[in-house]
């Protein structure tokens, strides 16, 4: 650089630079669903989360179908075909308006139009994917049991032939989307392994009664799944999968948003303190002109930006077919972990205020508590690395 070049002025809300690494496309696609957020998400969410609902979820799914957003990264079908990294800039934007509106998205996109992408039939996505990239149709993903959460092997859902039919026994829980799907991808054992079968609601046997009493991710619908001798005829099973290693490949696809969403929580907090520190006053001046105050801002600020670059850094892999699952675990561990401290940093910054709902800050930092243990928690994501690391399996 010679020396009378001009540098760029800095800014505040990209200090690396990031968005250098963008290109309009990318920028379009964030623009787009910072402008839906804003308008269609932003006024309500304070409400929908105090009230524990998410009233009108099939008009926010239609509306995201119309944006693109779901299943944004598959292709055919409906589907936009978008980049990985757009797909997580989508994910980092409707976190940042808060968790359940991105768990909406993530599993209506990465884990169930995903299986029946990868591993359906034609006819299956024939019959199923345009309907849900449209919106027309909500998918759930039944993996989860009552009594096997990171143990899914251990899973007791199980399917049995009877003649050409398949008949389904089991139970499935904390499934997002559950009781407001149109189709469930439920993952049962076989006597031939684990298979994925898709489960149309009002299947006589099959029911979805709604989770209450949550105190996180309250603006998210989550359901159990249950399975009293549902029958279902032969196409209804996944043809291109036996075992887990379609299930936890799902999985791998979900938490990979969840590397971006959760930086777009920690944005919404991080720009919360800002604005406060700037504003709030004690002792005859504004709090961020206290050296202890700018001391937490400059940390969450680093912590905020190494997140979206390792993000970014992820998704440049997935693009060109390169990412791994433990890279994946990776990102999911440092981001959730990360963000979490940025919001408890920016509670300490707000005082009483931030716990507020007149604030972001206490619902972003209760909804990624549970983002910090589904789709794997911090010990299983360890795990993962450590046996990566090492070459030692340690999970068992």
């Amino acid at each position: 650089m010679s020396a009378s070049a001009k540098l760029p002025a800095f800014d505040p809300a990209d200090p690396l630079g990031l968005d250098d690494l963008l290109s309009e496309e990318d920028r379009a696609v964030r623009a787009a669903v910072r402008d839906w957020t804003t308008r269609r998400v932003a006024p309500h969410i304070a409400e929908w989360y105090e009230n524990g609902e998410l009233p009108g979820i099939r008009e926010l799914a239609r509306e995201l179908g119309d944006l693109g957003a779901l299943g944004m990264s598959l292709t055919g079908y409906g589907c936009a075909g978008a980049s990985a990294v757009q797909y997580g800039l989508a994910c980092l934007e409707l976190e940042a308006a808060d968790s359940g509106i991105r768990s909406l998205v993530s599993v209506q996109g990465s884990l169930a139009m995903y299986a029946i992408h990868r591993f359906g039939s034609e006819e299956q996505k024939r019959h199923w994917l345009p309907r849900m990239a449209a919106g027309e149709v909500i998918g759930c993903f039944g993996l989860t049991e009552p009594d096997h959460g990171s143990d899914p092997a251990g899973m007791r859902t199980h399917a049995r032939r009877d003649g050409g039919d398949w008949v389904l026994d089991g139970r499935k829980m904390w499934i997002t989307n559950g009781s407001v799907a149109g189709v469930a991808v439920v993952w049962a054992r076989t006597e031939d392994g684990i298979r994925g079968f898709l489960v149309p609601a009002g299947t006589p046997g099959f029911s979805a009664p709604e989770i209450r009493h949550k105190w996180s991710l309250r603006a998210s619908v989550t359901s159990e799944l249950v399975l009293d001798d549902v029958r279902l005829p032969a196409e209804a099973v996944l043809p291109e999968v036996t075992g887990l290693r379609g299930p936890l490949s799902c999985l791998s696809h979900a938490r990979y948003g969840i590397v971006w969403g959760a930086m777009g929580a920690a944005r919404s907090c991080f720009e919360s303190a800002v604005e406060y520190a700037r504003t709030r006053e004690q002792f005859g001046r504004p709090i961020g002109g206290f050296q202890l105050t700018q001391a937490k801002l400059a940390d969450m600020a680093v912590e905020l930006h190494k997140g979206i670059l390792l993000a970014h850094h992820l998704g440049r892999r997935m693009d060109a077919g390169r990412l791994r699952p433990e890279q994946v675990s990776f990102g999911k561990l440092n981001n959730v972990r990360e963000a979490i401290e940025i919001c408890r940093t920016a509670r300490t910054i707000l005082g009483a205020n931030g716990i507020s709902l007149e604030y972001p800050v206490m619902r972003h930092a209760t909804n990624l508590e549970s983002v910090l243990t589904y789709e794997g928690t911090v010990e299983m994501h360890q795990l993962v690395l450590g046996k990566a690391l090492t070459g030692l399996d340690a999970f068992r």
